[in-house]
């Protein structure tokens, strides 16, 4: 596990960028700088997009593919795994009184 997965998650319009993943994959940099405008009230320029979607690209959170002209941009939630399989949660015996 690397600390790029950390850095990654940490920032908030990161965090959104991966909610609208979540809710349609798939997506163009035009895609999912509207939505993050119009959801998120989050305007930045369609390159500070594309930087952090480079981010969660080099974590391992966003793959993307090219589809003609378009670069598709979709969610790959394989790194967060990692986390849950470092530190997983303890079993707690159920309370029987």
């Amino acid at each position: 596990m690397t600390d790029d997965l950390f850095k990654a998650l940490a920032d908030p319009t990161r965090r959104a960028i991966l909610d609208e993943l979540t809710e349609q994959s798939e997506q163009t940099l035009f895609e999912i700088c509207t939505r993050l405008s119009v959801r998120h009230d989050v305007s930045m320029s369609r390159q500070a997009v594309s930087q952090h979607l480079a981010v969660l690209e080099a974590a391992g959170l966003v793959r993307t593919r090219r589809e003609g002209r378009y670069k598709l941009h979709g969610l790959d939630t394989s790194p967060l795994r990692r986390i849950v399989e470092r530190w997983p949660i303890p079993h707690i015996p159920e309370d029987h009184s």
